[in-house]
């Protein structure tokens, strides 16, 4: 009996002791909810809607910034352009002005050698007055006037009726009345010296090519001449001209018909005479 009872202990306490392993298990721990008081929960409300205000605020001037940059590059872009058209416009008023420049200069250079072609008052001869005045079939034609005016005879021709208006172009027909003025002169005066003169009225010109009524009453004048001394058997040593501008005006340019009288070339007579080589 006391072996039975030493082996029913021995079983026992191999049973109690797990083979000779001890297993340890630690106690599992319940995790608690955090528990809020009304007012950290109020606070903490309140501190999460002034975050997304301020997100909010921080989006929408994100917006602002991003129109102002693109209205920026939209402004900056049309100023661009508008600094490319000035600068292509002042190119052009550039050349256009040089255009003038050099048109001014061949003018005067060719108003010098017409100058420089007549002969000086020392080298001419005097003739009486009165053999100046002499009846010219010119004065017959419309609007065209004859008068002395003291040492000389003037032939006044309506600028509107031998150029374009505001021009130095002849319209069709001007250059028949400016050629029938010539013969009518080298009948009558072959030997006289001749000026045309141009003039203008108050106005300033139309057209950017002349600058001044004188440049344009200078073009008229050079115009005339040009004719003359090529279509018109005048000799270039018999003639000058003179642009007046609109200096010397025979009516008040308050009206038009007033304008329209001052616009005028005038081929005057002298009583000085060419010698021929």
């Amino acid at each position: 009996m006391s072996a039975r009872r030493l082996i029913c202990c021995l079983v026992c306490l191999s049973m109690l002791t797990g083979c000779g392993r001890v297993v340890f298990q630690p106690q599992q721990q319940t995790a608690q909810a955090i528990q809020l008081s009304p007012e950290q929960q109020q606070t903490l409300a309140q501190q999460q809607q002034q975050y997304q205000s301020r997100a909010s605020e921080l989006d929408r001037d994100n917006q602002e910034l991003e129109s102002l940059l693109a209205q920026s590059r939209q402004e900056s872009q049309l100023l661009r352009e508008q600094i490319s058209a000035t600068q292509d416009q002042l190119r052009a008023t550039t050349d256009q002005l040089a255009g003038l420049q050099q048109e001014k200069v061949q003018l005067q250079d060719r108003t010098q050698a017409m100058m420089a072609s007549v002969k000086t008052p020392g080298a001419a001869g005097i003739r009486a007055n009165n053999t100046l005045l002499r009846p010219l079939s010119v004065g017959s034609l419309p609007g065209v006037e004859v008068r002395q005016d003291g040492d000389t005879i003037r032939v006044s021709i309506p600028a509107d009726e031998v150029f374009q208006y505001g021009g130095a172009q002849l319209k069709p027909g001007g250059d028949q009345l400016l050629k029938r003025v010539a013969a009518d002169l080298l009948a009558n005066y072959p030997e006289q010296v001749i000026g045309i003169e141009g003039h203008t009225d108050s106005a300033p010109p139309a057209s950017p090519q002349f600058p001044t009524s004188h440049h344009l009453s200078v073009a008229q004048a050079t115009a005339a001449y040009d004719l003359l001394t090529r279509s018109a058997g005048v000799p270039a040593q018999q003639l000058f001209v003179i642009g007046h501008g609109g200096n010397h005006p025979r009516m008040s340019n308050a009206t038009e018909a007033g304008r329209q009288a001052n616009r005028r070339l005038e081929v005057v007579v002298y009583p000085e005479v060419v010698r021929r080589r």
